[in-house]
C-alpha cells in the first residue's frame, strides 16, 4: 500500500472516528434528558426506560467500532495494515474501501461469524 492510499484511509478512519464520537455524545445527552424527564405513569416510565436502553445499546456498538478504528489507525503505521490478522492475506480493496477498520479478510470474517 502506497503513502497516498494510506493517507486516504487515515482520513476515512479519522472522519469516521469523529462521526462516532459526535453520535455517542449526542446519545449520552439524550439519555440524560430522558433520565431527568418526569414520567407521569407506568406506561411513560416503561417507554422512557426502553428509549434510554436503546440509545445506550447504540452507543455500545459504536464504542466497539471506535475501538476497531483506533486499532486500525495504529496498524496504519505498520506494514500489517491491509493484511488479515488471521490468515495474513491481503484484505480486498473493495472491502477495505467500505470498512477501512476491518482486521479480517472476507473469508476469515465469514468463518468468525459462522462460529459465533
Amino acid at each position: 500500500m502506497n503513502k497516498r492510499e494510506k493517507d486516504r484511509y487515515r482520513k476515512k478512519l479519522t472522519d469516521k472516528k469523529k462521526e462516532i464520537i459526535d453520535h455517542i455524545s449526542e446519545c449520552f445527552s439524550e439519555s440524560r434528558e430522558i433520565e431527568t424527564g418526569i414520567a407521569q405513569d407506568f406506561g411513560d416510565k416503561a417507554e422512557s426506560s426502553y428509549t434510554k436502553e436503546f440509545l445506550l445499546s447504540l452507543s455500545d456498538a459504536e464504542r466497539e467500532r471506535l475501538r476497531k478504528i483506533d486499532q486500525a489507525l495504529k496498524r496504519l503505521e505498520t506494514p500489517e495494515y491491509g493484511l488479515c490478522e488471521k490468515c495474513g492475506e491481503s484484505i480486498g480493496k473493495k472491502r477495505f474501501d467500505v470498512i477501512p477498520w476491518t482486521p479480517h479478510c472476507i473469508v476469515c470474517q465469514e468463518k468468525e461469524e459462522q462460529g459465533s
